[in-house]
């Protein structure tokens, strides 16, 4: 396209792609926004499981709700559920929602037993809540609403423990082990690369201790051991990265013991790759039976 303008007799001609260049606008994909918005928001692994449902639905099943949960293998009342509840202005909304009670149970002692219990408990720090029970019907016999449930609220809220510092740590111990996820909570699926199970076999050779870190796949039996020279989380991460990029970055979710290597640089690098961490529970050797197998091979048929 061109104009001619007439300057004192000059003619000029001008190209208007050459002197005025503009770029055509490109029209953002609903779903490709929808993804870079998940991104940015960050959410959750089961929050952008559910995202490649709904984007599924809407790009490649032509809206064909059935088509959609034969792909995922998921029942149509799931599908429903989630695509229901989705919302295109906030994504947000396919996160799960809290689960916590709308009420909760209130203290059922009285202020006179509160200082009863207290009483006792001073006078005898080392009696646990059985023995202080009894004490305080012997004293007290015209109360009959005290149980041993009331008393150890009591003596938790007051906080009397012969070892306050060990008590402490014990309670701190018992706080992580509600917070971390169990094996047991986890709905199994038989899909590559879904859970893989990890453990430590510890060795000596030649008078000197080595720790061999071994991951195995609980469907496919892909499986994968690496020695190091100290059992710590910064190893253990090492491995975790290792084994994530043998398998092309196709896990999903971490099985581990509650042992310490599986902590603080472990679960930083779970965070990091976005892979979900559950444990196993305590002296349960049958939550943990693909890996323990597989210690038992690499011990009689390699080490």
């Amino acid at each position: 396209m061109y104009f001619i303008c007439l300057v004192n007799p000059i003619i000029t001609v001008l190209t208007v792609g050459r002197f005025f260049p503009f770029k055509p606008s490109k029209q953002i994909n609903k779903c490709d926004l929808w993804r870079k918005v998940a991104k940015a928001k960050g959410l959750s692994q089961e929050a952008r499981k559910r995202l490649k449902w709904v984007i599924y639905y809407h790009a490649l099943a032509g809206r064909n709700a059935r088509l959609t949960c034969r792909h995922f293998g998921i029942p149509p009342k799931t599908f429903y559920k989630w695509f229901d509840r989705f919302d295109e202005t906030n994504l947000g909304s396919l996160e799960d929602k809290s689960r916590v009670p709308r009420s909760t149970r209130q203290k059922e002692y009285t202020n006179l037993q509160y200082l009863r219990v207290v009483e006792l408990r001073k006078q005898y720090i080392r009696y646990g809540k059985m023995k202080l029970l009894k004490l305080y019907q012997a004293r007290f016999p015209d109360d009959l609403n005290i149980t041993s449930w009331k008393i150890q609220c009591i003596i938790q809220r007051a906080n009397i423990y012969y070892h306050p510092q060990k008590q402490a740590r014990i309670n701190r111990k018992r706080v992580l082990s509600q917070k971390r996820k169990k094996i047991t909570d986890l709905k199994m699926k038989k899909i590559k690369g879904f859970l893989l199970c990890l453990d430590t076999v510890t060795f000596y050779w030649m008078g000197r201790k080595r720790y061999i870190v071994t991951a195995i796949d609980k469907w496919t039996k892909v499986a994968f051991a690496r020695m190091y020279t100290s059992h710590s989380s910064y190893n253990t991460r090492d491995f975790l990265y290792r084994l994530h990029f043998l398998l092309d970055g196709k896990i999903d979710n971490i099985q581990t013991d509650n042992g310490s290597e599986f902590k603080k640089h472990f679960d930083r690098g779970c965070a990091k790759l976005k892979l979900l961490h559950y444990h196993s529970r305590v002296k349960t050797l049958k939550d943990n039976p693909d890996n323990e197998r597989f210690n038992r091979t690499l011990k009689e048929e390699f080490i």
